[in-house]
């Protein structure tokens, strides 16, 4: 079974239609790969994914901005 960095990798690049970075720390709004207009298809994608559901106060870019941000998200 894949770990959950892998998983939110192939989330990510479902969302996006593109490829991620191999570093997970990169930004990937900076980067141009996910805009503000994605981010509530992410988290929709993440929760289908994980079977979680994430409250909207949670909706903020920072907290999806790298595959190792939303791995510690996960992780609390």
């Amino acid at each position: 079974m894949p770990d959950t960095r892998e998983r939110l990798r192939a989330v990510v690049e479902k969302v996006a239609e593109k490829r991620v970075p191999q570093d997970p720390d990169e930004s990937l709004f900076e980067s141009g790969l996910l805009d503000s207009f994605m981010l509530p298809d992410l988290v929709s994608a993440i929760e289908e994914e994980f079977t979680i559901k994430i409250p909207d106060s949670d909706l903020n870019p920072r907290k999806f901005d790298s595959l190792s941000r939303m791995e510690a998200y996960l992780a609390r």
